[in-house]
């Protein structure tokens, strides 16, 4: 895939919002907010697309990951999500990720999971004008913190760990608890909400989180 002078730009853009916010506060984590998504293997992903390549629509703060163009209808057994963003790139297994207040919409009992969590989760149809197939693998998602393992040992914490979370908005603050440390080599410090979530804190663009210390044990 090319990369285009807007993909650079935007790239650009990034390193400097996250280099001011180093500077500015070092512990201070940027909050993504997930808006309901798929995640498609190749072999679905060609059934809804025949013919097609997955196509960029924006790049995602992660890398590698992007929107595609592509879009699919998610339907349950009560209702439907229209069009509905593909995230890139493929993985081994389709998944669907919507927010708890979605679950009703569509009449799932979708459970909370981090991604790639699949086992005994509902079943959904997604559709395109082209094709339609039956995807096992709806979730929402667990909230979770993205880190590279440079912030993992500052934080001190390390893959699976749960941490809370406090988040200051205008106008509201914030506690969360639960909230899943993923270390990685290549990841980017961010904390993803969902939409439902992002929304009862009342996040902005400018919205930052910190990790609550845990205070030791006396006994």
């Amino acid at each position: 895939m090319a990369v285009t002078e807007n993909d650079l730009r935007s790239l650009i853009r990034q390193i400097v919002v996250a280099c001011a916010e180093v500077t500015a506060d070092p512990n201070a984590i940027p909050i993504g907010i997930s808006n309901h998504h798929i995640h498609l293997a190749q072999e679905d992903f060609d059934k809804l697309f025949p013919g097609q390549q997955m196509t960029k629509f924006k790049q995602l703060k992660q890398p590698g990951e992007f929107a595609a163009e592509q879009t699919c209808d998610v339907i349950g057994p009560r209702g439907s999500l229209e069009h509905v963003r593909v995230l890139g790139p493929c993985r081994s297994h389709s998944q669907v990720e919507i927010a708890n207040s979605e679950t009703f919409k569509l009449g799932v009992n979708a459970p909370l999971r981090l991604s790639g969590d699949l086992d005994g989760t509902p079943s959904v149809k997604l559709r395109t004008k082209d094709g339609e197939v039956t995807v096992q693998g709806v979730i929402v998602a667990k909230r979770h913190i993205h880190m590279s393992l440079e912030d993992a040992q500052r934080f001190g914490v390390k893959l699976g760990d749960t941490v809370t979370v406090e988040i200051n908005s205008n106008g509201r603050r914030t506690i969360f608890d639960d909230v899943i440390a993923r270390p990685r080599k290549d990841f980017t410090l961010e904390m993803h909400l969902d939409t439902d979530e992002a929304s009862a804190a009342n996040v902005q663009a400018d919205t930052v989180a910190h990790i609550i210390p845990k205070v030791p044990s006396t006994f």
